[in-house]
């Protein structure tokens, strides 16, 4: 049996995973810039940036959106640091156009 590393299939599939974990960067880098403009939008209408009940929203609609295999307990998780994150992101963009 071929190392892991000369093996075409496990190349094959780990293409794949790359792939689609540059996917994943290019969706979490859009979704920032989203949250940027809507904090931006917010501040000017004085409105508050941060809303706890779309929070939870987003939560359950992917929840329920979730088809697995993974499970709701994981959607929680990595969307609830998703969440904080690009709040966070957005608020250093902020900043670094204020610097």
């Amino acid at each position: 049996m071929a190392a892991g590393g000369t093996d075409p299939v496990i190349r094959n599939y780990r293409e794949q995973i790359s792939d689609n974990d540059l996917k994943i960067l290019e969706a979490l880098n859009k979704r920032i810039k989203l949250v940027k403009t809507l904090k931006d939008y917010k501040e000017a209408q004085g409105l508050s940036f941060y809303d706890a009940a779309q929070e939870d929203w987003v939560i359950t609609y992917l929840c329920r959106a979730n088809g697995g295999p993974m499970s709701n307990e994981g959607v929680r998780e990595i969307f609830g640091l998703i969440l904080q994150w690009a709040k966070h992101e957005a608020a250093t963009l902020g900043q670094a156009k204020a610097e």
